[in-house]
């Protein structure tokens, strides 16, 4: 038996380092096979390092230290403790990254707070360095649960000592404090904890690579308190020729990924490059997505030889999701988009459900009116804490969807099965991209500077469709709204048998002008009809198309809004006698 063990040793040990290290080969990252790797990743914002619109305080508490002080002030010391035990335990579980390896993500990012892993240079004492072992054991289970799922961790150090940008819910920049920029001993902190990573996981191929400093925005001699004017940026290149230098006087083996100023995007001064095993990050967002606007990196790609990787994007409608990803790809450029989880997460892979009474919580916060009581407070937000766990989630189907399937194909999918003889609730229309699967006039943000809504009830679904809560008695909790003029949706239906249908449309509106068909295969199989007024967008009524001719089978069946300005809350198809 314990021969056969060795064995079982000796073959898992081989399998799971065969793949060898990531590394750049040219302008291409590869592993230790020489075979080109597109890294398909998610970051996993919000575990180590609180951002407060994830949590719906982004408004008052936008760092991670005045999140804490607000939580502390309401529940005492103790049973703020107790909460970020249970948040970070909850945050990321094995299952989690089950799930994500079975959607078909092969990388994750961690953005990983400094403070787990030594402490604030403020409480070190003679200008000695700690350490402290929570944030190197969540990284150890983390690289462990990659590792059993084949999938690569990057490690991208989010909230640096002292904290690296203006932005300051990014990094928990306090800045009441001396800044990383500010401070020898945080940059040294900074070098001590890049040299000890590196110690612990130089001999790791499931690492996949070295971000070592996220989002940088300083501004070190222009006017742009970000960056976005700085011509040199000699501190940052200074740092990270530094920090590189230093992990590769224990680790030979890692990419090390840099990024520039503004946001990770400011290259200026940044080149020549340093060290044969780099990469450049850059991040997208609210952008339009075509070669132009990822030019400038695709130059420095060719110019200096070096492989290019979209770090971090997302924060938009699946639209823009499979739009960027299918640039990146095109161009042979990995992706890493941003986060797995938030409050109410509409944008992104899975959803955390409000606890009830959040709201009362958030109101006081932002307002100072009536404090909730210790333990009401302290039962709330250790129940947002266990609605971390994945087996809590909204799984949001659509997005993956999106970022997957509907990269490679613009064929449609059934988004439930629907039977007929049978009720079609609107808001469950067919997976896949706009003007395939439904068609809506605004469908995507591309303007950081003024925000489009693509779903304007910013419920259910990340497709351009508005979707609100739904008021009518019979419900999937969810309708259709905000319908425009010669907007439509695709419903995939099971016909069991070869007949005509009558099919109840359950409407509400406060205005005429409502008017719709049914089509099948480019055909009209229904009049037009009119659709009049309800009495309000929440009073709800019912009209019928008559005698729908469906053969039995899977049918496409579109509904064409020729008129808009109602709501809809299902189709149902019921059989008429012959």
């Amino acid at each position: 038996m314990k021969h056969l063990f060795l064995l079982s040793f000796v073959v898992l040990s081989f399998s799971s380092f065969s793949q060898g290290f990531l590394h750049r080969d040219g302008q291409n990252i590869v592993d230790g096979n020489g075979k080109n790797i597109v890294l398909r990743g998610l970051g996993l914002g919000g575990w180590m390092v609180q951002e407060g619109y994830m949590i719906q305080t982004g408004a008052f508490a936008g760092s991670q230290h005045k999140i804490k002080q607000k939580i502390t002030d309401l529940i005492g010391v103790k049973n703020t403790e107790e909460f970020y035990k249970s948040y970070k335990a909850n945050g990321i579980k094995k299952k989690d990254i089950d799930s994500l390896a079975a959607w078909g993500f092969n990388s994750i990012r961690l953005p990983m707070h400094y403070n787990l892993y030594t402490p604030a240079i403020e409480t070190e004492k003679n200008g000695q360095i700690t350490w402290l072992e929570e944030g190197f054991k969540m990284t150890d289970d983390l690289v462990k649960w990659c590792a059993a799922n084949k999938i690569y961790l990057i490690l991208d150090l989010h909230a640096t000592p002292g904290g690296q940008g203006k932005d300051a819910a990014i990094s928990d920049y306090d800045d009441s404090k001396p800044s990383l920029w500010e401070s020898t001993a945080n940059q040294d902190k900074m070098v001590a904890l890049w040299e000890k990573l590196a110690q612990r996981y130089k001999d790791n191929p499931w690492i996949g690579g070295y971000d070592i400093i996220n989002e940088p925005n300083w501004n070190f001699s222009g006017t742009n308190q970000n960056g976005c004017d700085e011509t040199l940026n000699t501190p940052l290149k200074a740092l990270q020729v530094r920090i590189t230098k230093a992990i590769r006087a224990i680790d030979t083996n890692h990419l090390v990924i840099i990024e520039g100023n503004c946001w990770g995007n400011n290259y200026n001064g940044m080149f020549p490059l340093w060290d044969e095993n780099m990469a450049l990050s850059f991040h997208k967002y609210w952008n339009t997505n075509d070669t132009a606007s990822i030019q400038t990196m695709l130059n420095y790609r060719t110019q200096y030889n070096v492989p290019i990787w979209l770090g971090e994007s997302g924060e938009n409608s699946n639209v823009w999701f499979e739009e960027a990803i299918s640039l990146m790809e095109t161009n042979n450029i990995g992706w890493a988009f941003w986060p797995m989880k938030k409050i109410e997460n509409l944008a992104g892979v899975t959803s955390v459900t409000k606890p009830e009474g959040y709201d009362q919580i958030l109101e006081y916060w932002k307002n100072e009116g009536v404090k909730p009581n210790e333990s009401f407070a302290k039962k709330t937000v250790l129940k947002m804490a266990e609605n971390y766990k994945m087996e809590h989630l909204t799984i949001r189907y659509d997005v993956i969807d999106a970022m997957f399937r509907q990269v490679q194909t613009n064929d449609t999918k059934k988004y439930k099965n629907h039977p007929l003889p049978g009720r079609v609730f609107a808001t469950e229309y067919d997976l896949g991209q706009n003007g395939y699967a439904y068609s809506d006039t605004d469908v995507v943000n591309y303007d950081g500077t003024k925000f489009t809504q693509w779903n304007k009830g910013n419920k259910m679904r990340n497709d351009g469709v508005d979707i609100v809560t739904c008021t009518d008695k019979i419900t999937n909790g969810f309708n259709v709204s905000f319908i425009e003029d010669n907007e439509w949706l695709q419903f995939t239906v099971d016909v069991k048998k070869d007949g005509n249908f009558d099919v109840d449309v359950r409407y509400a509106n406060e205005k005429a002008g409502g008017k719709l068909y049914l089509e099948l295969d480019g055909a009209k199989i229904s009049e037009s009809i009119e659709l009049p007024v309800s009495g309000g967008l929440s009073t709800w009524k019912t009209i019928t198309i008559k005698n729908v001719a469906l053969k039995q089978g899977i049918n496409k069946i579109r509904a064409h809004f020729e008129g808009g300005n109602f709501n809809l809350n299902f189709l149902e198809f019921k059989k008429t006698e012959k």
